[in-house]
């Protein structure tokens, strides 16, 4: 019952680190630097719980995830009229892309299943046909920079909704690095499926 207990208090406790160090975060820090320690000390509070090596680890690896998943961030400003129009041009080619996508998987799974097949194995020993990826809620797409973009930027990004087909909001994330194309990132509350120029 005690280490049961102690379990549950590191991982109330674990949570709350990761919250704490999304919360604080303004745009122009680095939360790259967060999410390294709430790793380190996430894992130190499960290991003293009595989590095996492994364990222990990979509730630091996530908490050290959750920490830094905004770190892309820089600088936040309204968007012009010109940056909202290329935001939503590229979202809209790239959704439109997306949607595809996922219509051929699904079709894939459906014909599989009919032609009476189970899962079959791929060279690695995993299953080549499984469920479709679910389509994102929000997509991250570039725009253009502008006088506003922070001179560190890599790129200036804007935020989709895939459900209401519009920008969310006006603001313009400054990313001095992007995440990779089909990975998701944090901006402000909003994780989104990073789509690049949607191209």
């Amino acid at each position: 019952m005690h280490s049961r207990m102690l379990r549950s208090a590191a991982v109330v406790t674990i949570t709350a680190l990761a919250a704490a160090g999304c919360e604080n975060l303004t745009p122009g820090e680095n939360a790259a630097a967060f999410g390294g320690g709430a790793a380190i000390l996430a894992g130190s509070i499960a290991r003293a719980a009595g989590m095996s090596g492994a364990e222990s680890f990979a509730v630091g690896a996530a908490a050290g995830a959750v920490v830094a998943a905004t770190a892309y961030v820089i600088s936040k400003h309204q968007a012009t009229v010109r940056q909202r129009q290329i935001a939503e041009a590229r979202a809209r080619a790239a959704y439109a892309r997306i949607e595809a996508r996922h219509r051929a998987e699904h079709r894939a799974v459906a014909q599989h299943s009919s032609s009476g097949g189970g899962s079959t194995a791929g060279s690695n020993g995993s299953s080549t046909v499984g469920k479709p990826k679910p389509l994102p809620r929000y997509i991250a797409v570039d725009t253009e920079k502008d006088e506003h973009t922070a001179p560190q930027a890599k790129k200036s990004v804007m935020i989709w909704d895939t459900e209401s087909h519009e920008i969310v909001g006006n603001n313009v994330y400054d990313v001095s690095k992007t995440p990779n194309v089909g990975s998701s990132a944090k901006f402000d509350t909003y994780t989104a499926e990073y789509v690049g120029s949607g191209s």
